[in-house]
Parts: C-alpha cells; structure tokens; sequence
C-alpha cells in the first residue's frame, strides 16, 4: 500500500510508513489472529464471540487470547523445522520462550502441540511442572541463576541447563555433585552477531550481560572445564543474538560459529557433542511496515546452513534446537480498551488527536521501553467517520504512557468506544506493573463457545492486600 503523508487535512501528522486506509472500519487480517474478524456491525469478534460481550461480561482492560491461533502457531513452527532438519538428515527441538507469556494453561497447549518448554526463573519452572510438562523437554536459562533454581532443576531432571558464566559452572558441579548427579548443560556462547533490533533486545553482541564471549576464549575454557567435571554432562553449545529479527543472516553467521567452535571441541577432546541451539527472535508483524518471512522458509535456510558448514568441518550433524516466543503467543493476543478522554492538540504540522484508553504502560511498557509500534482498530462499532490519525495512551502519570503512537481511526470515536490493540500476547502481560497502584488486567483465552481465565485480574484489595499497612507511633 502506498505511504500518505497526513497534514492537517488528516487531522495531525503521521509517519511515512503509515498507509492511508481505503476502509479505516477494515482488519489488516496479517496483524491479527486467525480467528479475529469484523461482523456487520463493525464489532470485533474472535472465535465467535463479539468483544463488546466480553468487554460487559469480564470488564477491560483485557487481554484476550485466541486458543486455535497460539495452538496453530506452535504446531507450524514444530512441523516447519522437523521437516527441514529431516531433510537434511538430523533432528530439529523446538522449546516455546516461556519468557514470552507462560501460563500453566499455555505451557499445556505449547507441549501437546511438540513444544519443550525454555524457562529463565523459579516461578517459570514452576509453572511448567504445574502444567504437567515432562522435565525432559525443559530447559533453564539465565545470566544469575539462583542455588534454588539450580537445585529444582537437577531435582525435577530438566533436559538441560544453560550456562551462561564460568563461576556458574563450579555451582551447578557443586549442586550436582551433592545429588550424585550429573547435570547436563549447554554453553552459552556470545557470537559476536550484532542482530538489526533495538540494542535492549540484542543479546549477541560482546559489551552485554549474556553468555560467554567467543572472541575471548571464554566460551572454550567453558567448555573445557564442563567437559572434564565428573558431575556435569555437556550436551552442546546455545546462541541467541536478539528479539523481533526478519533477517536470517545474522542466524546464518551464528551458526557458522558455533558449529565451528562445536568441531573444534570435538576434535580436541574426541567426544561428541549432540545438540547446537540457535535461539529464538523470530519476529513478528505489529504494523504494516513489519515484513517477517515465512517460518517454513526461515527454517529450510537455517538447515542447509547447518548441514554445509558441518560438511566443510568434517563433523557429524548435531540435533539443532530453536526457541520461538513471540511469534508463537504475539499474534494470538489481543488487548481490549475502553475509550475516555479524546484530546485535540495543536502541533506545528497540525492537530494530534490523544485516544486515552482505561489501561497504558502498566499492561504494554513496550513502546516506552523498547520505542515499540503497535497498530489498533475500533472494536465495538462500524463509523462513517473520515479516517483520522490519532496517538493511542493510557491513564497514568507519565506522559510516555503511549500505547499506539500513530494509527488511523475514525475521527467520531468517542468515551465509551471499545479499542482493541493487536500483538499484544509476548512480553506485554509478563512485563506488566502496578503503576500507580493500577491492578494488572487478566488475560481471557477464548475459544468456539467457551471462555476461561487463565490469569484472573488483580483487584484492588489484591493490592491493598501486600499492604502492611500505617505503623504505629511512626
């Protein structure tokens, strides 16, 4: 679609990138879940049930979960890389980025569909378990991983820890050697890649808090070290260089390298090391300007990567895992506002029309802290308004509060208007706050003819509830 430069005929300015809409009451379907559609009236539906029901039914804000689309997101990533593994004669693991939003509801739905489970806290190890998950297809994450955390995972049997500094070999040795165990773990290894994303979510690069450098050798004195420890089992080497990528050359450079540095180690120790894994950061699309390529395509290029450089190494195939999150849950999810304040605001370009919603950066930080877009679309009507583009924030005392900073809505929209806001299912709900002692919404998973909390919504005596209250005589 082509770029419109909006002025003041359009009510503000916009960026570049933003298409004009044809039909501004109209789904970009690419945005949205599966089964999320507009009716007749204009009124959002997903898997059958109209929102402006679920909004007088369970309140907003509110994150709504489409079941069918997060299932089918999981299954196609599991069958996208089996069959380009298997074609190139080796084994392909999928773990679901707990990280992304974990529930014990979510975790169930992402292991009946093929998923392991990757997790980076006690609470996400917990969860697994509580689901019902089999240890042998979880891992553990995390650059300061507590004795606890270490000891519930030797103690559940999870199929692998990551480790990710060399102080945390001697404690994962000394915890397993106390169970007479043998704990197996991965090394992380810093790449050197610089993935194209926002430096926060860059995790490949040296000057960062992850992994264990290759360029300086510490990644192969981990290894050295791991190899020869009675109590730990080393399983293989891990990578992730970043968040929300669409270039698979960053992947394709990553690979490269830790099969190089995986052929040495055998060479050297004359031991096999079984498994690589290339991470997550698969990105999805939030807006129109976001162009992530087919999973299918992705993973048949990261396979013939793999199988040519271990041919021109002399080694044999490792299985190679992969962690996806976000563009597994982002696209099932969306959030359910209720329009209050709107607000025209001069500008040197034009006016801005301000959309204040009933939630903001306490349920979705992301745009303030990652300078993330996000699209939107009225939910709750059909309008003959011209198209509009307006500035989506929240109701908290900061004016960062921004939830969409340019979409085109309907310049009529109104107090008691219903905003739904697409993408929002990874790290919006696990990154939520109680600014200004605000309860975080629940998140409602919606299928045909049912709909389950599977995180119920705070309340204010919830909050009050942490409260210990005035002291006496203060």
């Amino acid at each position: 679609m082509p770029a419109h430069i909006s002025g003041v005929l359009h009510a503000g300015p916009s960026p570049v990138w933003l298409p004009h809409p044809e039909d501004v009451n109209a789904l970009m379907p690419s945005l949205w879940s599966a089964n999320t559609r507009k009716d007749p009236d204009g009124v959002l539906t997903v898997a059958g049930h109209r929102v402006t029901d679920l909004a007088r039914t369970y309140a907003s804000p509110l994150y709504v979960l489409d079941v069918a689309d997060l299932r089918s997101r999981a299954r196609g990533f599991v069958a996208a890389f089996t069959q380009s593994f298997d074609a190139v004669g080796t084994r392909a693991r999928v773990y679901y980025a707990g990280k992304a939003l974990l529930t014990s509801a979510v975790a169930q739905w992402v292991a009946a569909e093929g998923m392991g489970i990757d997790t980076c806290s006690l609470g996400e190890l917990m969860t697994a378990r509580r689901a019902g998950v089999d240890p042998g297809v979880i891992g553990l994450h995390g650059n300061n991983k507590s004795d606890e955390e270490i000891a519930y995972a030797l103690d559940w049997g999870i199929a692998r820890i990551v480790v990710d500094s060399l102080d945390e070999i001697d404690r994962i040795e000394a915890a397993a050697a106390a169970r007479g165990v043998r704990a197996p773990v991965m090394i992380r290894v810093t790449v050197g890649v610089e993935a194209h994303t926002h430096d926060f979510i860059a995790t490949a690069h040296e000057d960062q808090k992850f992994g264990l450098s290759l360029q300086s050798g510490a990644a192969r004195t981990a290894a050295d070290r791991a190899h020869a420890s009675p109590h730990l089992d080393l399983i293989g080497l891990h990578s992730h260089i970043g968040s929300q990528i669409f270039d698979r050359s960053g992947f394709e450079v990553a690979a490269r390298r830790i099969v190089g540095l995986r052929a040495e180690i055998q060479r050297d120790h004359g031991a096999s090391l079984p498994e690589i894994d290339l991470g997550g950061g698969f990105g999805m699309r939030y807006t129109s300007q976001d162009t992530p390529p087919p999973i299918a395509d992705m993973a048949a290029q990261l396979a013939d990567v793999v199988a040519r450089t271990c041919q021109e190494e002399g080694t044999d195939l490792p299985v190679v895992s992969f962690e996806p999150g976000r563009a597994i849950v982002g696209p099932a999810v969306f959030t359910l506002y209720t329009v209050g304040t709107v607000k025209g605001v001069e500008t040197e370009t034009g006016v801005r029309t301000y959309v204040s919603v009933d939630g903001g950066m306490s349920d979705n930080v992301r745009t303030a802290l990652y300078d993330a877009d996000y699209s939107c679309t009225l939910a709750s009507r059909s309008s003959d308004g011209d198209p509009t583009v307006v500035r989506v924030v929240g109701s908290h005392c900061e004016s960062g509060d921004i939830l969409v900073r340019d979409e085109y809505l309907p310049a009529d929209v109104r107090a008691g208007d219903l905003v739904a806001v697409p993408g929002t299912g990874a790290y919006c709900q696990p990154l939520a706050s109680n600014y200004n002692l605000t309860p975080r919404p629940g998140v409602l998973a919606v299928s045909a003819g049912r709909a389950d909390w599977i995180i119920r919504p705070e309340t204010h005596d919830d909050l009050l509830g942490r409260d210990c209250g005035p002291i006496a005589d203060a």
